[in-house]
């Protein structure tokens, strides 16, 4: 099994503090809610975020979108072999259903979110996404791989068909990837990491990443083949 973590990503309600912006203001009441209900999103909000702390990095839910969209509607997802748990700057942890079926736009992928951070599940009824409190340590912990990967530009550089060298197929594998634009984590990754990883002398997307991983886990497990009745004959 694959356990996929999005670490540090940049989700988060309006802060208090931006609250009051007239940009935010306008938004709230276009949406029906209260400023504070609603999901930071740089495209929209950057008139109120300046000054705030980490600015340049902080409203990038499109990346846990994108990155989810690709994961869940990946082989090893269909085949129950992926778990995808999303940690966000303040300790928060979203946890999301194999079989949930994000929407596609933007806009409403933030709505979801929203209604997530109100009620801690989303859709209430038949949750596919549920919220708790959790550091990136605790997440770890509670998985207990037998293998920590990081993948990161300051891990050792290896091709990243070789990602999983020294696991085993049956074993629990975790790997960390960054769920911001850029920057380093804010999370301790070097204090939970057995291996930390560069797959690519350039800084790649997050769903770069997260595509590039989740392949390497379904070639080291031989499962296209298997999917496609060839496992006996490679």
């Amino acid at each position: 099994m694959l356990h996929l973590i999005l670490a540090d990503s940049e989700i988060e309600t309006i802060p208090p503090v931006i609250a009051g912006h007239r940009v935010v203001l306008r938004h709230a009441r276009r949406r029906g809610r209260k400023p504070t209900e609603l999901i930071l999103n740089s495209g929209l909000h950057y008139p109120a975020m300046r000054g705030l702390p980490g600015m340049e990095r902080r409203g990038r839910p499109d990346i846990a979108h994108f990155s989810l969209l690709l994961a869940l509607d990946s082989p090893l997802n269909r085949s129950g072999l992926l778990r995808v748990h999303v940690h966000t700057r303040h300790n928060m942890l979203i946890e999301v259903h194999p079989s949930a079926r994000l929407p596609v736009a933007q806009h409403r992928f933030e709505g979801l979110l929203e209604q997530l951070f109100l009620s801690g599940r989303a859709p209430p009824q038949e949750p596919l996404l549920t919220l708790e409190r959790a550091s990136l340590r605790e997440i770890v912990d509670r998985i207990s791989p037998a293998k920590t990967i990081v993948l990161t530009d300051r891990g050792e550089r290896r091709e990243w068909g070789r990602v999983f060298d020294g696991a085993s197929p049956g074993d629990d594998v975790a790997v960390i990837i960054g769920g911001f634009p850029h920057g380093d984590f804010l999370s301790p990754v070097h204090e939970l990491a057995g291996e930390m990883v560069c797959i690519d002398p350039d800084l790649l997307l997050a769903p770069t990443v997260v595509a590039r991983a989740i392949g390497a886990y379904e070639e080291f497990i031989g499962l296209q083949g298997e999917r496609l009745g060839l496992a006996e004959k490679k």
